[in-house]
């Protein structure tokens, strides 16, 4: 067992990174484009910042965070998502004083134990989003535009943007009366943790995954039908932004959100491709977070993408994502004078931008071209002594096999002005 990763983690080896390079590089252009800036987090945070900011009764808090009590005697909680973490930063470092909205993204690993399935895992990436200080609708629509282009942008199709409103407390203060009402004579039929959730979170229910409370489930009521005036015009007017800007969307009124500070507005991102069916993406609207974890009262909207998911997604679709390992120059220097130049010259390649690989193994000739082709080099360069003496050498594309002597001297200004084409 010491050498396996612990269950429920994974290695991102190199023949891997340039997909994850890939879509991060991507959601942080898009980010940049809607004005949002990244912000990073500690990994673990005071157990009652979780507690508290998503939720004790939901699943995460109860069943699958990794809490652990520091050599101080204090609770500390690896953290299990990114948007508690970023409302102790916004509150701790005074953003509400910055202009705002106060606009941000993340890139994190999170953790969860939680039963293992394909495509998730106990340590998991997460990228993010949160916009605090605005609570017009039209907050609402960008922070769904922009999650609509980061995923047009990785080319995905056969998506569905879900759509609901789960209303304000007021709201729910009333919709959970009549859910309570609805699951009287039913609730002793179902699980343990829905029967302990009735009185003290009567929503939670409806998030619950097992099979059997879910039959108990099919005729409850939906909150988007019981969303006071307000929430309702709030969630029309966020619906005709989304016309407006061409995004479609359906409507899904099942759709809860599996953490307590959800209100108003939330929304899924639902594959409909065969192998990777289930929601890529999560958010919504949470209101009273940052006044219920020591704040302000400041309105909030956000979402979070799993990233291995999302990789899943992709794989599953056929999109290939460029690679961006491939080495432009492999020298292979011969002979004590000709490490000498070699060494010159890879610093000089690097030092401009260029990829080089230089021989470090002490290769012979032929062993040195067949590397230099596994690694998929552009080019090779083989020096020795002759080469030496006469400053020249032949350049031989590792595609085409042609190859034509150079001038050593010039080696550096001709891959830079080209960029690696000869």
């Amino acid at each position: 067992m010491l050498m396996q990763a612990p269950k429920g983690t994974h290695d991102i080896l190199p023949d891997e990174i340039d997909k994850w390079y890939y879509v991060e590089q991507k959601f942080a252009e898009v980010c940049q484009r809607f004005g949002y800036k990244e912000i990073r987090l500690p990994v673990f945070e005071h157990t009652e910042l979780f507690q508290r900011g998503v939720g004790d009764t939901t699943d995460i808090v109860q069943k699958e965070m990794y809490t652990f009590e520091d050599k101080g005697g204090r609770s500390l909680t690896l953290r299990p998502e990114g948007t508690a973490g970023v409302v102790r930063s916004y509150i701790e470092h005074g953003m509400a004083s910055w202009p705002q909205p106060t606009k941000l993204f993340y890139n994190i690993t999170a953790y969860r134990y939680e039963k293992m399935q394909k495509g998730r895992f106990r340590e998991f990436h997460q990228l993010g989003v949160e916009l605090f200080g605005a609570a017009d609708p039209a907050a609402d629509a960008e922070v769904i535009s922009l999650l609509v282009m980061f995923f047009d942008s990785l080319n995905i199709k056969n998506l569905t943007l879900n759509l609901n409103s789960i209303g304000c407390p007021k709201c729910r203060g009333e919709y959970n009366q009549r859910l309570k009402a609805f699951l009287a004579d039913k609730i002793d039929k179902m699980c343990d943790t829905c029967r302990e959730r009735i009185n003290r979170n009567p929503m939670r229910i409806l998030d619950c995954k097992e099979e059997g409370c879910r039959y108990y489930l099919k005729e409850a009521p939906t909150l988007l039908d019981h969303v006071c005036e307000d929430c309702r015009n709030h969630f029309e007017k966020v619906t005709q932004k989304l016309q407006d800007i061409g995004i479609h969307y359906e409507i899904d009124k099942g759709i809860v959100r599996g953490l307590d500070y959800y209100n108003r507005t939330v929304f899924e991102l639902v594959s409909r491709n065969i192998g990777t069916q289930g929601t890529v993406c999560g958010g919504g609207r949470y209101d009273g977070l940052i006044e219920l974890c020591g704040g302000v009262p400041t309105p909030g909207i956000g979402f979070a993408i799993g990233v291995e998911r999302l990789l899943l997604e992709m794989e599953n679709q056929g999109i290939e994502i460029p690679s961006k390992g491939r080495p432009d120059i492999y020298l292979g220097p011969i002979g004590e004078k000709a490490e000498k130049l070699c060494e010159k010259l890879a610093w000089n390649l690097r030092a401009k931008g260029i990829t080089c690989i230089k021989d470090i193994m002490g290769r012979s000739v032929k062993a040195q071209m067949k590397y230099a082709d596994k690694l998929g080099a552009r080019y090779a360069l083989i020096i020795g002594d002759t080469e030496v003496e006469s400053n020249k050498a032949a350049l031989r594309d590792m595609t085409t096999g042609e190859a034509k002597d150079i001038s050593l001297d010039t080696l550096t200004d001709r891959l830079v002005k080209t960029k690696g084409n000869l």
